[in-house]
């Protein structure tokens, strides 16, 4: 385990909650968090995938607890917060990563596809990060992380609902900023670029998808899980304790300018 019990960015001993942490983005943030000392609840829909997740990234002393919740039913967000303070006493770190996106023309999504992608992105992850908050306020203060997009930057064609939630969770972010300040709380978010996760693996799998996604990428790559890690730890630390309000794009460059095709020389 790698730890830094006194250093300026340690999470050594924060009880950390991970929504969405059954796999991808979320799965490697509480991945991380556990290999640096924290003590790591994870939590999502499936039980098997997030009970398998838990016992596959936790360590011989510092085991993961898995607890099933879906963040598009308040009464689970509440449940699961309860079950939280119940075993560990408080909540100091929130990460705020479950989310779902399905991708069509605007004009095919059905009603009940579009009330999906609302229920988990912009309602659950509200009232769960509320329930959470609620509990920070007591305890002297916490720390919430969502996770916005690069379609907060600029839409992508195709992800409409998907982008407007992320809209969404860009502006609540700030606003949690502004009413929670003075209550302790600090809330950040992380927008991440094109990651390769086990669901977007498929479609960077084309040839010409992957060569236009890193060609516009300064860095000239696409992004890993593991490259959002040090973003969320730097948030839930001490190293970030002026910064609330604020979205860091972990992007490898995308949205620093426009790429086009000339020479250098």
């Amino acid at each position: 385990m790698m730890t830094d019990a006194n250093g300026l960015f340690s999470v050594q001993g924060l009880v950390t909650l991970v929504s969405g942490g059954s796999r991808g983005i979320g799965k490697a943030i509480a991945k991380g968090f556990v290999q640096h000392g924290a003590t790591v609840i994870v939590s999502s829909r499936d039980r098997e995938t997030l009970e398998r997740t838990a016992d596959e990234i936790s360590t011989v002393d510092n085991p993961v607890t898995p607890i099933v919740g879906d963040v598009s039913k308040q009464q689970d967000n509440e449940t699961l917060v309860g079950e939280v303070i119940d075993r560990f006493g408080r909540i100091d770190v929130f990460q705020n990563v479950a989310g779902v996106n399905m991708r069509m023309p605007m004009e095919d999504y059905t009603p009940e596809e579009f009330d999906r992608i609302h229920n988990i992105n912009q309602r659950g992850v509200y009232f769960l990060a509320v329930a959470v908050a609620k509990q920070m306020f007591g305890q002297g203060g916490g720390v919430i992380v969502n996770v916005d997009s690069l379609n907060t930057y600029a839409p992508i064609k195709r992800v409409a609902p998907y982008a407007m939630t992320k809209a969404a969770v860009l502006s609540m972010t700030r606003s949690m900023a502004m009413e929670w300040a003075d209550k302790g709380v600090r809330v950040n978010t992380i927008a991440p670029g094109f990651i390769l996760t086990d669901l977007s693996r498929k479609l960077w799998s084309r040839p010409d998808m992957r060569a236009w996604a890193e060609a516009n990428t300064p860095q000239g790559r696409l992004g890993e899980v593991d490259d959002l890690v040090g973003t969320a730890i730097f948030l839930s630390s001490r190293g970030s304790a002026f910064m609330t309000g604020q979205v860091l794009r972990v992007d490898g460059g995308f949205t620093a300018g426009v790429m086009w095709p000339i020479d250098d020389q």
